[in-house]
């Protein structure tokens, strides 16, 4: 989430586009050729150029299908989220498990790989121990980065360095199809069965779809980006044709360049951590070949690096989002105290990454990374369909194209395709290869446990979101758990009571036996924008200051109780009410408090000793949130006059949340 200032998220990020969104995606695939360009060579043989052709296809489908998902619910997490609305929580955790195990092995990957483009300036960097320290510097950089946040400046450089890389890879195509490229060396090599075996193509296909990862990542920055439909489109197509394009170029020059020779080739064996070293060592001139390794080497450490920065990025909110959607323990999605970042969980990403790439073994993390990628990708185009047939009149900012009415709903055929070819790969992989079969499955039934164990040992259901009975709302029940909180301010004096009643709720959620984590207030401040100006304009300096003093505030009261954090952030709409119901919904939170309005001297209300009639107390966006909230609803009336002294109970003040 971009952050302003140090303390405060800005819900509203604006400032991010569909470039963005394109070079969170290419660094991705600029990875993806790095890493495993000789891994695929090794088993795909002179068919590496079609295994790439086929993985771009596959990236296109999957790419129409994660821009119509996110931008139908804009939430962090990707397929995760695709799958919450689609079928259940169960479904939704079985994808984000998956994915996790992906950005785990891709950060393990990106170090392993950059150590090996860099003995292009010294050999022993790539070598025993300080090979090893550089892959825990490396890893440790990125996970410090990520603690710190996403900012607007880290955005420029990642474009800066995406155009210096498509700079790179279509000139290395150009030469390469004018110095490298013979026909007869490509299809000579290949006797379909038996150099490549249809296993081993099989598994190759498998760990080309690692460029998918890039749509994860980015769909991990819905809600932050202010595109409009003909950028979404836009994004498809320039994504779609920069992967077929850079993707199937490379793949035809680099077997050009290090052609297969007696079923093997120099790119698996002596540049297998390095391939794209190998294109330019094809080279006969000398020049032509030292220059392009160098730059090659350059440009590839900084690629890898940023790429790794985007695979944390999207682990840390998919992370974040299973935990707060209490998937797995809340304690491992606890935010950073100025960042709001999930620092713990980076953490322990980082360190099971080095416990990856330590050993040096790249096939087998890509075998095992091709069983987690296929299995999110199919529970995204499966969820995708699914929400065609559920939600056929959500509006969707983006919707694919190639559609078929069937009983009346809309179905689109890339996500069909793209369901089915997914969905037969992964059963390949799993039943072809020991190594993706093993440890895929034992990552998921590792998972499955920690889930079941987690979700049965707290009392929750294991398919729906976590709620509050309606029982509870009646008082025919004793304890009631509000462990996510959402509490709009407003700088008035009221701001301490709203964060008081919402602390002391949060504080005995915390007590719960069964809940191992901290108890949750998302301490909010709306913004209402007049129609006569656009959504994104600047605010005066006048309005940032109050917000940042009344949520600096707010967090202040709220961190009195034990076991509760506050995270702050500032939202705008048109009109406050509207706005908060959808925040409320956007974070999943199980209780909103809000402050009624100050009684009206001239109304006659409570300070002039008039009755307290609703109408005079509640105001027109408390009355809103009470009629439309999912959740219950607390509503703290001003204390004032006898009222304050010998007033009704708190439970009395408490509107029951409308039933559904």
């Amino acid at each position: 989430m971009a952050a302003e200032g140090s303390s405060e998220k800005q819900t509203f990020g604006r400032e991010l586009g569909s470039p963005m969104l394109f070079s969170v995606i290419y660094t991705v695939i600029a990875s993806a050729i790095y890493i495993c360009l000789g891994v695929v060579a090794g088993y795909a043989l002179g068919l590496t150029p079609v295994v790439f052709l086929a993985g771009g296809l596959i990236f296109v489908l999957a790419a129409m299908t994660y821009v119509e998902g996110s931008s139908l619910h804009q939430e962090r997490g990707g397929s995760t989220v695709f799958a919450r609305y689609a079928f259940n929580e169960f479904w939704s955790f079985v994808a984000g498990w998956a994915i996790l195990l992906d950005y785990v092995i891709l950060l393990a990957a990106a170090a392993l790989s950059t150590t090996s483009y860099l003995q292009a300036f010294w050999a022993r960097l790539g070598e025993g121990a300080i090979e090893g320290v550089l892959i825990v510097g490396i890893l440790l950089y990125v996970a410090v980065r990520n603690i710190r946040g996403f900012s607007s400046s880290r955005s420029r450089r990642i474009a800066v360095l995406v155009v210096a890389d498509i700079v790179l890879q279509l000139a290395l195509i150009g030469l390469g199809l004018i110095f490298l490229f013979e026909p007869g060396t490509l299809t000579s090599s290949i006797a379909l069965g038996s150099s490549p075996t249809f296993q081993n193509l099989i598994v190759a296909l498998g760990i080309a779809t690692v460029v998918s990862t890039g749509l994860e990542s980015a769909s991990g920055l819905s809600g932050e980006v202010g595109v409009g439909r003909s950028g979404l489109k836009r994004l498809v197509t320039s994504s779609s044709l920069t992967v077929i394009i850079v993707y199937t170029g490379i793949a035809i020059v680099a077997i050009s360049a290090q052609p297969v020779v007696d079923g093997q080739t120099a790119l698996s064996s002596t540049y297998k951590d390095a391939p794209m070293l190998g294109l330019a060592a094809g080279f006969d001139q000398q020049w032509l070949a030292q220059g392009s390794r160098f730059v090659i080497a350059a440009i590839a450490v900084v690629t890898l690096i940023a790429a790794a920065n985007s695979t944390m990025l999207g682990l840390s909110r998919l992370a974040y989002s299973l935990s707060t959607h209490r998937q797995i323990p809340s304690a491992l999605g606890r935010l950073h105290s100025t960042r709001f970042t999930p620092w713990v969980l980076i953490v322990i990403a980082t360190v099971v990454a080095i416990a990856l790439a330590l050993p040096g073994d790249l096939p087998l993390l890509l075998n095992v990374y091709a069983f987690g990628a296929l299995m999110g990708l199919t529970i995204a185009h499966a969820s995708v369909l699914r929400l065609r047939i559920t939600e056929p009149d959500r509006p969707r900012p983006y919707s694919m194209p190639f559609n078929v009415k069937i009983g009346g709903k809309s179905i689109p055929l890339p996500a069909v395709f793209g369901m089915v070819f997914s969905a037969l790969i992964w059963v390949s992989v799993v039943w072809t290869h020991p190594s993706a079969r093993w440890v895929g499955l034992g990552w998921m039934a590792a998972g499955l446990v920690l889930y079941l164990v987690y979700r049965l040992g707290s009392g929750k259901t294991l398919t729906k979101r976590v709620t509050v009975p309606r029982e509870a709302l009646r008082g025919e029940a004793i304890e009631v758990e509000y462990e996510s909180i959402l509490v709009p301010v407003t700088g008035s004096p009221l701001d301490d009571d709203i964060m008081q009643t919402a602390g002391r709720l949060a504080a005995e959620a915390s007590e719960e036996d069964g809940f191992d984590g901290e108890s949750r207030i998302e301490a909010i401040w709306v913004t209402e924008v007049p129609m006569s100006l656009p959504i994104d304009a600047r605010l005066p300096e006048e309005e940032t200051q109050r917000a940042r003093a009344a949520l600096s505030r707010a967090k202040a009261v709220g961190e009195e109780y034990d076991n509760v954090q506050v995270d702050t952030a500032r939202a705008r709409g048109r009109r406050a009410g509207q706005t908060i119901i959808a925040e409320a919904l956007r974070r999943g939170v199980q209780a909103i408090v809000l402050a009624a309005e100050e009684p009206s001297r001239i109304g006659g209300g409570a300070r002039l000793g008039g009755g307290m009639s609703a109408n005079l107390v509640i105001g027109d966006t408390a009355r809103y949130v009470l009629a439309n909230a999912h959740c219950p609803v607390i509503v703290t009336a001003p204390p004032t006059g006898e009222r304050a002294a010998s007033g009704p109970a708190a439970d009395e003040d408490e509107p029951e949340a409308p039933e559904r």
